[in-house]
Order: C-alpha cells, then sequence, then structure tokens
C-alpha cells in the first residue's frame, strides 16, 4: 500500500486554490459534485500523482481550525529559493529554523487561508529524500 493524497476541506476554494498554486502547485483536474462539494486535485510539476486534495462543502460553513489536523510537509530543493519565491507571490513564510540542529533538516512553517499550517522542509545534503527508518536509528 502507499498514500495517494492528503486532502481536506476549504473554506474559499478560489482563495486557497490560488494560495496553493501561489505555493507552486498545479491543478490536474476537478470533481464538481453539485451540492455535494467541488473537488480540485493538485500536484507538484515533477509529481507523478495527485498530492494534494481541496475540497469545497459550502453547505458545510467554514472551516473550523484545530479538528485534529497538525500540518502538511513539503520538501523543498532550496529552502532559501523557496521562501524568497512565495515571499515575491504574496505569501508569508516565517523564518527559516533548525530543529535538528545545525546539521539537521532546515524548516520553515507558513499558514493557508483556512488556518492548515504547512512545515517546508530541506534535507542536509546526502540526505535521503523524506524520513525513513534510518533517521531513528
Amino acid at each position: 500500500m502507499k498514500t495517494l493524497f492528503v486532502s481536506y476541506r476549504v473554506t474559499d476554494l478560489d482563495r486557497s486554490l490560488a494560495f496553493y498554486t501561489a505555493l507552486g502547485y498545479v491543478e490536474l483536474g476537478r470533481v464538481e459534485a453539485g451540492e455535494a462539494g467541488h473537488l480540485v486535485i493538485l500536484s507538484f510539476p515533477d509529481e507523478p500523482s495527485a498530492s494534494l486534495e481541496l475540497v469545497h462543502r459550502p453547505a458545510d460553513g467554514p472551516v473550523e481550525v484545530g479538528t485534529g489536523f497538525d500540518h502538511l510537509a513539503i520538501q523543498t530543493d532550496t529552502l532559501t529559493d523557496t521562501l524568497d519565491h512565495l515571499t515575491a507571490a504574496g505569501l508569508t513564510p516565517g523564518p527559516t529554523q533548525y530543529p535538528g540542529g545545525p546539521d539537521g533538516p532546515k524548516t520553515s512553517w507558513l499558514t493557508d487561508p483556512d488556518g492548515y499550517r504547512i512545515e517546508l522542509v530541506e534535507w542536509p545534503l546526502g540526505h535521503a529524500a523524506g524520513i525513513t527508518a534510518a533517521d531513528f536509528a
């Protein structure tokens, strides 16, 4: 088995889509389900398949922050370049942090229009893409 994508509900589909395309996602497709909601499927340009689904159900009202979802983590090749790009696109990423010390990953945090937190991660040179069992050895 493998994870297909993360899906979460948004209050304003156009506002959220503008945010996530500024972050670098591209739209793969939409499913219009009438009163049942509207889905927009996204991925980063280099990804082979979907990685994020935005769900808009106007009848459910606004999204309530703090319902159990903690954050979405996104890997970036160069955090400094990513932060510059996001700032130029009108987004407000937080400062660079070093949660594993100076030789560990670099991170920054961003919050989407519905309050979902996003962690941007640049792994140190030579680190495998993503977290593996080796990180806990």
